[in-house]
């Protein structure tokens, strides 16, 4: 798959400053947004900023580097997230994501599974400001292009202003100016990664807070939010916002978000429009012989509440994963949704 790099589009001087190039995000999800789940949502909208799925900065030096990094042209804007602690081992990644050609680096600070913890990355390293620094500003020493930090408000009993402040500051002067918050604090050990997507409470004002305070960086704020309004919301106080599960389990939402704040005026994407869009990289893929369901499973939440949407659902889960399934599987499974749409699409 071919790569090109290019900066995402700037909306202009807003109310907040001359930001906007993150005004809609999708968020990094494992297991979710790989090239294939990325090529689809930017059917959706061609300003959206789409993240990866977090890459070990371990795995990108050791691993598989093209089925790690590659990624096709169409996704840009694009950032790479990564996850470590080891400043020298995440400035070697950081390269290697640039010379791909992400268009931003983007430092996992706020994952809280296990797994996470005991690598010593993720939301833990919020009790380390100077470990994250010190990341960065390895990582801003051998890379142009941006370094950005997604976090969380704290983790377990360090969650005070004051420290959430201190940690803005310290990793602010190693060089970070785009902090994607997650607008609730982690609680390791005692609650699953789904449980502290929901359980911890939203504090939104606690964001707000940061842009007031630090108004020469830019703020990105994540958690909870599902709709235009919420967005719309949220933009009276930050810079941008990210949608995790809702965009990847209800992706029109994608096409409402980019046609009220993305691009007024024009109609939204519809589900016909994105998928033909979709199509071709299918064909591709499935000629190069990547499995039709390592596409078709992030199709899954399209359609939800039409009339047809559990036919769908079935007719790929059951079909696209048997060995040789091709392009028909998917025209099957929309036209039992709307034969019209399978037209289109097709």
């Amino acid at each position: 798959m071919g790569h090109e790099h290019r900066q995402p589009a700037t909306h202009g001087t807003g109310p907040l400053g001359p930001w906007g190039r993150h005004r809609v995000c999708v968020a990094p999800m494992m297991d979710c947004t790989d090239r294939h789940a990325r090529r689809f949502l930017r059917g959706f909208g061609p300003e959206i900023v789409l993240y990866s799925e977090m890459v070990t900065a371990a795995a990108v030096l050791n691993g598989d580097r093209e089925r790690l990094l590659g990624f096709d042209v169409a996704e840009h804007p694009v950032a790479l997230q990564l996850g470590g602690s080891d400043p020298e081992e995440l400035a070697a990644a950081a390269q290697f994501g640039a010379a791909a050609g992400y268009d931003e680096i983007n430092l996992n600070v706020g994952c809280p599974s296990d797994r996470v913890k005991s690598g010593r990355f993720g939301a833990c390293l919020m009790r380390e400001p100077d470990r994250v620094a010190a990341c960065v500003a390895a990582m801003r020493s051998v890379v142009t292009i941006p370094v950005s930090v997604k976090c969380r408000l704290g983790v377990d009993d360090w969650d005070s202003t004051a420290h959430l402040e201190a940690f803005v500051d310290q990793v602010a002067a190693a060089g970070c100016s785009l902090f994607i918050v997650h607008a609730r604090k982690a609680i390791l050990g005692r609650l699953s990664p789904r449980q502290n997507r929901e359980i911890p409470p939203l504090q939104y004002h606690r964001v707000h807070a940061l842009v007031t305070r630090r108004p020469d960086l830019e703020f990105i704020i994540n958690g909870g939010l599902k709709s235009v309004a919420d967005a719309q919301r949220q933009l009276e106080h930050t810079h941008g916002v990210m949608l995790g599960r809702e965009a990847y389990g209800r992706p029109e939402v994608l096409a409402a978000l980019d046609a009220a704040l993305l691009r007024p005026g024009q109609s939204p994407v519809t589900a016909a429009d994105a998928l033909a869009r979709f199509r071709p990289y299918v064909l591709a893929r499935l000629a190069e012989g990547v499995p039709l369901h390592a596409m078709t499973r992030h199709l899954l939440g399209m359609f939800s509440g039409r009339p047809g949407a559990r036919r769908f659902r079935r007719i790929l889960s059951e079909q696209a994963p048997r060995a040789g399934a091709g392009i028909d599987v998917l025209d099957r499974a929309l036209a039992a949704v709307d034969p019209a749409i399978a037209r289109a699409a097709a």
